[in-house]
């Protein structure tokens, strides 16, 4: 691993644990393995690797399980597609909420708009319009409104499980079956008793 590599793998552990201010440059150096002056010779300032760091913790999101072009399958198709999304959020939870937490005094530190997240809740919409176009999707519904829905389930449940266990009681996989459930219900596509 080049040693940029390693600065922006301590940066990102680092800030999701500490947060901007407890992300230090000594700290950051020191867990890369090298001194401070490597670390401005790299990237210039901590803002800057900061802001690598959340970009390629973003970038390398897995891609998941791709929505078909034809639709056959809609519960199959939207389960093991947020099944992935899901557990991509998850594994970044650390990661996002830091993130979260610090974009009043941060604003620019990531971009939202370009986010894997955003990328996936546009791959949906597209999806959810391929399935009215082939009849599968029968309500009425605004794709941009219905696959932000299904997102913000999936968001809600990688970040408030473990803080939130009454809330969350279901098994994991049970609860995203029902979430794909009913998600489909309310597109008016039929679910099939047994999926």
């Amino acid at each position: 691993m080049s040693v940029r590599d390693q600065l922006i793998e301590a940066a990102a552990r680092l800030y999701a644990e500490a947060g901007y201010r407890g992300a230090t440059t000594r700290r950051i150096a020191g867990a890369a393995g090298v001194n401070e002056i490597t670390l401005f010779r790299h990237f210039g300032s901590k803002d800057a690797l900061i802001r690598e760091a959340i970009s390629r913790a973003e970038s390398s999101l897995a891609p998941g399980a791709a929505l078909p072009e034809s639709p056959r399958d809609p519960f199959r198709e939207v389960r093991d597609w947020a099944r992935a999304h899901l557990a991509d959020l998850r594994d970044r939870r650390s990661l996002i909420r830091t993130c979260m937490g610090e974009t009043e005094e941060h604003p620019g530190i990531f971009s939202a708009e370009n986010s894997p997240l955003a990328a996936a809740a546009k791959a949906l919409g597209r999806y959810l319009r391929r399935l009215r176009e082939n009849g599968l999707a029968k309500a009425p519904f605004d794709e941009t409104a219905a696959s932000t829905m299904l997102m913000g389930v999936l968001f809600a449940d990688a970040m408030g499980r473990d803080i939130m266990p009454d809330m969350y009681r279901s098994d994991p996989d049970q609860a995203l079956d029902q979430y794909v459930k009913l998600f489909l219900r309310a597109i008016g596509v039929g679910v099939r008793r047994g999926s």
